[in-house]
């Protein structure tokens, strides 16, 4: 398998429309390349791609478990609602990283040390480190040592191995990046769409994923050094310039993955929240962007991370002799902000259908009438005032509502699912999702089909991070420094806590106005006026407001950890730090509760996979993925159990991985 995956990785047609197409006729046979022939300036790009592409769905599916998304996608909702996690959703990113990414590392790092190309091989280094403690923060024990030896079933490795191996690879690529290359080794900027061949910005990924990845032992008073945290920190990217991200387009050009059938060119964590009409915003995360802080004051990131609908419309409507529709022009409508979807608290609208019922809605292409049974006459009155001023009729228990043409309505005869307009898909479209509509490739919105699109009515504006022409983020200043906040926050040095805690907040703004901009000049805001510049002067009052700490007294690390969640968005890194933090329970330190509100929700099912009955049980929540099985548990089983004693278990589910343990025997207790 591996030679088949290496030659069909090399065989992939372009990345980006300016600067990958030299990556595909350099090898020696182009027609047939080979595990020796492929040259690294091919294999290292599409290895970064495929990196980028495993952590899609573990970014879409930790957001799930961390509060950040509701889905209607059955296994992914058991992760964000009714927390009975399923198996089904934990394939996906393990198959990627090693199928078409982790089997190259090999090959990429061998060749490169023939030429001399150690930038090369520092790049293996730190996407090996990367990719595997992706794996170790989702599955806890995998093969790790011979896991790229060519052994059938490679042995696991415990988690304290895995990610202590990380580190020595991170410590290897610095080193190796701060050689010079072999003059007759292939240019580093041949081969990295990541940085550009720049070792010195490679050298600073290396340093901040360090402190990323040191920052998960805060539970271990043995091993958690901020010291060396911070000194990393001084070492990694010190300005939004230095952010580490991939470039990612909606174009013309674009072309479907080899293996997966999906857009090549587009954002990796759109591919999973975005491109289908399955994920919405919940509540939990839109409420810090309209109340950090019990404050009132709405965070002017908001209507760029929260999606917008058309509501209220009206539209002239032009018909031929027999009374067909032959042109709608939209002539008024208001853009309406989209509820967040309650799975934690009263949950009304989720106990009320079930927990997948959110539905998505339909366009009228004509009028339409839907006939709805409410046989409870308090019900039907309630619904009846909830129409808004759509035309109805009534006859008996049944109410009939004509959606006039160009509304967004829901087809169901439900009336409990008729108000589900105001959650709002987060779908973005590209120009492979369009569903042959003729939408150009500077209009991002999400419309269902050609009609919709030529009335020019949107259902989505989609959310910042994961247009499909969002970039794609590898690291970020900002994230270095709320990590710095929280760092100096244990030492106790309050002040510097906040100005780092601030930096941050200032960072991510920043960040987003830049690709904002960007977007205003690509058209993008022609159509979307959510993808325009948040209004600086919004900017300057939230700075001011009781929305942000303003002094060191006042700061606690809730504000720091929340304002982290809010700029980090769709991005395991959340659910990461809310393992450290315990979510809600409130027994880390003396910091409180830190995600107040994150609960078990009404709808909660999950009981033999979650075994803890209180909140400070660690089993009360979800702290790792169950093995997949289609690649491990039915192939490796038996390494897997003498790994982890609960592999095969329902419980596994609870069981936490190395970092999130006080303890090495804490640890071995679980798992042994």
């Amino acid at each position: 398998m591996k030679k088949i995956l290496n030659i069909a990785v090399m065989s992939v047609l372009v990345l980006g429309p300016v600067s990958c197409g030299k990556w595909l006729d350099v090898n020696i046979d182009p027609d047939s390349p080979n595990n020796e022939s492929a040259l690294v300036e091919n294999r290292l790009p599409w290895i970064q791609h495929y990196y980028a592409y495993a952590m899609g769905p573990a970014d879409m599916r930790t957001s799930c478990i961390s509060g950040a998304l509701y889905s209607t996608n059955a296994n992914n909702n058991h992760l964000s609602t009714t927390w009975n996690c399923q198996p089904g959703s934990t394939t996906t990113a393990e198959q990627i990283w090693f199928v078409n990414a982790a089997c190259n590392l090999p090959d990429l790092y061998n060749k490169a040390e023939k030429e001399g190309a150690y930038y090369y091989m520092g790049a293996a280094e730190v996407i090996h480190a990367m990719g595997f403690m992706m794996l170790l923060d989702t599955q806890g024990e995998m093969p790790y040592t011979e896991a790229l030896a060519g052994i059938a079933s490679p042995k696991y490795d415990d988690g304290k191995t895995i990610f202590n191996g990380c580190i020595e690879k991170l410590d290897h690529a610095i080193e190796l990046f701060k050689k010079e290359q072999e003059s007759t080794a292939t240019p580093f900027s041949a081969g990295d769409m990541w940085c550009g061949g720049d070792p010195d910005k490679w050298i600073k990924l290396a340093y901040g994923l360090k402190a990323r990845y040191l920052l998960r032992l805060s539970k271990k008073a043995d091993l958690f050094d901020p010291d060396t945290i911070l000194d990393c920190l001084s070492k990694g990217p010190q300005s939004n310039e230095e952010n580490i991200f991939m470039v990612c387009y909606n174009s013309a050009n674009d072309v479907t993955d080899y293996w997966m059938g999906d857009p090549i060119m587009t954002n990796p964590d759109w591919d999973y929240v975005a491109y289908g009409s399955t994920q919405r915003i919940s509540k939990f995360y839109k409420d810090l962007l309209v109340n950090m802080r019990n404050a009132g004051v709405e965070d002017p990131r908001m209507p760029k991370i929260v999606p917008a609908t058309m509501g209220n419309i009206k539209t002239k409507v032009e018909r031929d002799e027999k009374g067909k529709v032959t042109k709608v022009t939209l002539e008024s409508y208001d853009w309406i902000r989209s509820e967040g979807v309650d799975s934690y608290g009263e949950a009304t609208r989720l106990l009320a259908g079930g927990p997948t019922s959110i539905q998505t809605p339909a366009y009228a292409s004509d009028d339409v009438e839907v006939k709805y049974s409410v046989k409870d006459a308090a019900e039907r009155t309630r619904f009846i005032d909830g129409l808004g001023g759509k035309p109805y009729t009534v006859d008996g228990e049944n109410v009939t509502v004509t959606y006039k043409i160009g509304s967004l309505y829901c087809s169901s005869t439900n009336y409990m699912y008729a108000g589900d307009t105001v959650y709002v898909n987060i779908r973005s479209n590209s120009q492979k999702s369009m569903s042959g509509s003729g939408q150009p490739a500077d209009d991002v919105n999400w419309y269902t089909g050609a009609d919709q699109y030529k009335a020019g009515v949107v259902s989505s504006t989609g959310s910042f991070q994961v247009h499909p022409n969002s970039d794609y983020d590898i690291l970020t200043y900002f994230e270095m420094c709320f990590i710095k906040a929280e760092v100096l926050f244990r030492k106790g040095d309050a002040a510097g806590a906040l100005a780092a805690y601030k930096a941050g907040i200032k960072a991510h703004m920043e960040r987003m106005q830049k690709e904002l901009n960007s977007w205003v000049a690509g058209g993008f805001s022609e159509t979307n006026p959510d993808m325009t510049p948040m209004d600086e002067n919004d900017i300057t009052a939230y700075f001011a407001s009781a929305a942000v700490a303003q002094t060191a007294g006042e700061l606690t690390m809730k504000d720091i950890m929340l304002q982290k969640y809010v700029a980090m968005g769709f991005n395991i890194e959340n659910w990461n730090d809310m393992r450290r933090f315990n979510f809600s329970a409130g027994n880390i330190g003396s910091f409180g509760v830190i995600y107040e509100g994150y609960e078990r929700g009404p709808l909660f099912s999950g009981q033999a996979k979650l075994v803890g009955t209180s909140k400070t049980d660690p089993q009360y929540w979800i702290r790792r993925w169950r093995l997949p099985a289609t690649t491990e548990l039915n192939y490796n089983a038996t390494n897997a159990k003498a790994a982890n004693k609960h592999a095969t278990e329902d419980d596994i589910w609870s069981i936490p991985v190395w970092w999130d343990c006080a303890t090495d025997e804490e640890y071995y207790n679980y798992i042994k």
